[in-house]
C-alpha cells in the first residue's frame, strides 16, 4: 500500500467559510413564514370556536387574543402574509425565466423584505 499523506480537511463548508446569500435566506424565510402563519390561524380559530362555545370560554380566548401576545402574533402573521405573498410573486417572476441573474435576484429579495414591512405598516395604519 502506498504511503498517502492524510490532510485534515472539513467534510463540507462550514459557516466560517460559507456565507449565506440573500437569495437563500429569503427562500428559507418564505418557508418559515408559511409555517408560522399556522400560529396566527390557530389563535383566530380558537377565538372563533370560543365565541361559539360559551361566554366564559370566549372571555378567556378574547383576553389572550387582545393581549400583547395576541397583538404580537397577529402583527407577525400580517407581516408573514405580505412577505409570503410578495415572495410568491417573485417566484412566479423567476418561473417565467426572468430576474435570474444575481444582481436582479438580490434586488428582488430586498424588495420583498422592504415591501413586506412597508405593506404591513400601511395595513396597520389603515385598519386602526
Amino acid at each position: 500500500m502506498a504511503n498517502v499523506k492524510r490532510v485534515k480537511r472539513p467534510l463540507s463548508p462550514h459557516l466560517q467559510i460559507y456565507r449565506p446569500q440573500l437569495t437563500s435566506i429569503t427562500s428559507i424565510l418564505t418557508r418559515i413564514t408559511g409555517n408560522a402563519l399556522i400560529v396566527g390561524t390557530m389563535l383566530a380559530v380558537w377565538w372563533l370556536l370560543a365565541a361559539a362555545t360559551s361566554p366564559e370560554y370566549f372571555a378567556t380566548a378574547d383576553a389572550v387574543a387582545t393581549s400583547w401576545f395576541g397583538d404580537l402574533v397577529f402583527t407577525g402573521s400580517l407581516w408573514a402574509v405580505w412577505y409570503h405573498y410578495l415572495a410568491g410573486v417573485r417566484h412566479l417572476y423567476f418561473d417565467a425565466g426572468k430576474g435570474l441573474d444575481i444582481p436582479t435576484a438580490e434586488k428582488l429579495g430586498w424588495g420583498v423584505i422592504g415591501g413586506s414591512v412597508v405593506l404591513t405598516v400601511i395595513t396597520i395604519l389603515l385598519v386602526q
